[in-house]
């Protein structure tokens, strides 16, 4: 006899591994909403449609699930839990009341910490040692309902986001795993977040990568490996041509007890520039367009 109805809202690696596990279990999953690939977007991820298609789960993508469509169209589904995992578009309170057993998120920080979009981005890009994955259950604000369990991880001070993403990916099926029977029964214990505790960051967009010059070598070093490959990358402007920035060394033999204007290019060979506190290497990079400009010792990237 079939299990409770699962209705299940995902995107990228995480909602692919955590509904793979739902499927692998043999729950009841009646449909899966996720997006459409984005083509300005590089899809360096498994998605939970293929792992959906494979079982012959119906797979929409709506734009909204708010509208009078949608929401006629879900409760169709009469879906006894909706579980969240990546899915990028928030769902209103009346879709998620439908559930009667409630409806659950799973978030990749350590909640209360790092709210809102692109957790993992911020976190490494604001040196933190340790991020994680957070099962809570949805309220009206975002990433704000109680913790039913969280797992975290340990990363390292040279880890670009995609290394991160990669340790702390396992810790979301982990959860899942251990909880989704308690949820299933409506028996899940919930734990209210402590509200002082409690960061939120928005969602980033490739603009955000421009480097800031006057900001110490750590801090752009961090940027740099925050947003590096796959994602859009850091990037300075020389005139009309883009540098990108894909790696940067703050504490190398070239740049170390170097100093200047923030900015400044004080080596061309290897590519050193000036920084708020000192210097920073660059090892990596790649000009847009074609052809690069000669730089030269003295000039002031911006």
């Amino acid at each position: 006899m079939p299990g409770p109805r699962i209705l299940f809202f995902g995107y990228s690696e995480v909602g692919h591994d955590c509904l793979s596990l739902l499927l692998e279990r043999g729950d009841n999953v009646v449909a899966l909403i996720t997006h459409e690939d984005n083509p300005n977007e590089k899809i360096w991820f498994k998605t939970p449609a293929d792992a959906a298609r494979g079982r012959g789960v119906p797979v929409h993508t709506p734009q909204r699930v708010g509208t009078p469509e949608w929401m006629e169209r879900i409760a169709a589904m009469r879906p006894d839990l909706m579980i969240s995992v990546y899915y990028r578009n928030m769902i209103g309170m009346k879709v998620l009341g439908m559930a009667p057993l409630g409806a659950f998120n799973m978030h990749g920080s350590l909640l209360p910490r790092y709210r809102g979009r692109a957790p993992i981005n911020w976190a490494v890009l604001h040196g933190e040692p340790r991020i994680g994955m957070t099962l809570h259950r949805m309220v009206k604000e975002p990433d704000a309902g109680n913790i039913v369990d969280q797992e975290g991880v340990d990363i390292g001070p040279r880890d670009t986001a995609e290394q991160a993403f990669r340790k702390v990916l396992p810790c979301a099926r982990r959860v899942l795993a251990r909880q989704i029977d308690a949820l299933l029964s409506g028996r899940a214990v919930e734990t209210p977040q402590d509200v002082s505790k409690a960061t939120y960051f928005g969602g980033r967009t490739p603009e955000d990568g421009r480097i800031d010059w006057t900001r110490t070598s750590r801090e752009i070093f961090n940027l740099v490996r925050a947003v590096t490959d796959p994602y859009p990358g850091a990037f300075t402007d020389a005139g009309p041509s883009r540098l990108m920035v894909w790696w940067a060394e703050p504490e190398s033999p070239a740049s170390l007890g170097k100093r200047g204007r923030p900015g400044e290019v004080l080596c061309v060979s290897p590519l050193v520039v000036a920084t708020g506190d000192g210097a920073l290497e660059i090892t990596r990079l790649e000009w847009r367009p074609e052809p690069a400009p000669a730089l030269r010792a003295g000039l002031v990237l911006g």
